[in-house]
């Protein structure tokens, strides 16, 4: 006997404050970051019984050391959840938060749980390598040249991608330079506020005379990434990081950082229990595969699919989240879907708030729904693209 489809909806969205890699989070583990924001999601509907969570699905990148072990179910217990709350680590890259949220989303769809966590973590500061503390590629990807670039770094990827869609050094530092300008505004608005559960950080400080330790605390309640002296002539100034020749900077690039986010869903039916007012509606997710060594151009071919699972067109939607991965993977995909800028990213993005990978597409989707709140609109997509050539995109609806 088959099952109705029905509607997964957000009831809130929280995330802590982004941190530079070796900044503020710098010694916080990732799954106390985790235990936070699940806790903070939970705290805003405190009248939703914990025990209903049929999981918690959390995002991360690279699964291992501090952020191994099953780190959603270490997360989830941290956070003082029920032990009878069951919970799953998933890795899509970049895109292992925004995956969180459309594989909770599809439980409640079945109709296999009413409640649901989705969440996102990744401590880029205390994993020592960009691909994670141990390297071991199997070799045989390597019989297939375009499949290069997977050892080589994305970084490489991202120069194939300026060459091929003739994206200028000029061009991916002024949109570096407009990320950090529209966080910037962002932050001096207060619109960040919403979204972001602060977190007390503690630093013991040993006092080598006394034999003593101190202990400060302090509230970390502000991204750490925007640079308000960011602009065109000391971007200029960079020197390439990936090809001798290249455009792509440190400048016009992501920021590594450390972050988390917790996102909850429900059906329709604990709406009507608990009496409930959903941020927005999971209207749909699609992810598809490119050649690896374009792998920034993923959200070229997701987009379209879930615009056309859902049944709107791409001017349907007032607000593209398009995670910054480099400056010329955003232009390419923008110029290639014809994108409105106005549109995309209007509260900056990764360049300047900083990409905790596996935490990013919870993040993100957290700023897109408060965001669509704020500002009365409508439709919202979340996208990026995906290390090892893959895009991914979440559509969202306000509900309002």
């Amino acid at each position: 006997m088959s099952k109705q489809i029905q509607d997964a909806y957000i009831v809130a969205a929280t995330r802590l404050p982004i941190g530079r890699r070796k900044g503020m989070f710098g010694h916080v583990r990732p799954d106390d970051m985790l235990a936070h924001a699940i806790s903070s999601v939970m705290e805003q509907v405190p009248w939703l019984d914990p025990v209903l969570i049929g999981d918690v699905v959390v995002g991360c990148a690279m699964p291992e050391a501090e952020q191994g072990m099953n780190v959603a179910r270490i997360g989830l217990l941290l956070a003082a959840l029920p032990n009878s709350v069951p919970g799953i680590t998933i890795n899509r890259f970049c895109a292992s938060g925004l995956q969180a949220v459309a594989d909770a989303a599809a439980r409640i769809r079945l109709g296999e749980a009413d409640v649901m966590i989705a969440a996102g973590t990744e401590s880029m500061s205390l994993m020592n390598q960009m691909m994670g503390n141990k390297i071991a590629i199997n070799p045989a990807l390597f019989e297939r040249e375009e499949n290069y670039a997977i050892a080589f770094g994305m970084g490489l990827t991202a120069e194939k991608v300026a060459e091929r869609w003739k994206i200028s050094r000029e061009d991916q530092d002024a949109f570096a330079v407009a990320s950090h300008h529209k966080a910037l505004a962002a932050l001096a608005a207060g619109y960040f506020k919403a979204e972001i559960s602060p977190y007390a950080i503690k630093t013991r400080t040993p006092d080598l005379q006394t034999g003593l330790v101190a202990i400060k605390e302090y509230l970390a309640d502000t991204d750490e990434g925007p640079r308000p002296d960011s602009s065109l002539e000391k971007l200029a100034k960079l020197k390439p990081v990936f090809a001798a020749r290249g455009s792509v900077t440190a400048g016009n690039s992501s920021q590594m950082s450390d972050g988390a986010a917790a996102v909850l869903l429900v059906s329709e039916k604990i709406l009507k229990q608990f009496n409930l007012k959903p941020l927005a509606r999971f209207a749909g997710f699609s992810v598809a595969g490119v050649p690896p060594e374009i792998m920034g151009i993923g959200p070229v071919e997701a987009i379209p699919r879930v615009l056309k699972l859902a049944g709107i067109s791409q001017q349907d939607v007032d607000w593209f989240e398009l995670n910054e991965a480099f400056a010329a993977q955003s232009l390419a995909v923008m110029r290639m879907l014809e994108l409105d800028p106005a549109r995309v990213n209007p509260l900056g993005g990764a360049i300047a708030l900083g990409h905790p990978l596996g935490a990013t597409g919870t993040i993100r989707t957290a700023t897109l729904v408060h965001g669509l709140q704020r500002t009365r609109q409508r439709y919202g997509m979340v996208t990026m693209c995906i290390g090892t050539g893959m895009g991914a995109a979440g559509l969202f609806e306000a509900l309002l």
